[in-house]
């Protein structure tokens, strides 16, 4: 039953993917990390190391993929500030694998909060301006 969830959650992500805009993407991405970092800081209270190592692996990949997906020829001074971010974030996720710190996370959750609030409040009208600054 939990791998035919899973096989329907999938298909639900990459159906939705397949239409979304880029600014949408970028929405769905930061949800994704925000759930994996829930997932990983409910594993350090649960005191499972494999489904942390998975968790904080899995946002690492998220935050990774956000990163890269930068253009710092547009605005190099925002996309410069979100590499700083990314990049202390990266760090924090890594300290709390490697220390089982669950402040750590909450470090980086706040953050990518913050970020996905600016990126939310972005009007409609103004979505497109955002593939090119991504």
């Amino acid at each position: 039953m939990r791998g035919s969830l899973q096989s329907y959650k999938k298909v639900s992500v990459d159906s939705g993917l397949a239409v979304a805009s880029p600014h949408r993407i970028i929405q769905m991405l930061l949800a994704g990390a925000l759930e994996r970092l829930a997932q990983a800081k409910l594993a350090i209270e649960q005191g499972s190391i494999e489904q942390r190592g998975l968790y904080i692996g899995k946002a690492i990949g998220i935050v990774n993929g956000l990163n890269s997906s930068l253009n710092m020829e547009a605005n190099d001074q925002v996309a410069g500030n979100l590499t700083q971010l990314y990049d202390f974030m990266l760090r924090r996720m890594s300290e709390a694998n490697m220390n089982n710190d669950a402040a750590a996370i909450d470090d980086v959750t706040g953050i990518l909060k913050t970020i996905k609030e600016g990126w939310d409040a972005i009007p409609q009208n103004q979505h497109h301006l955002t593939s090119e600054a991504s």
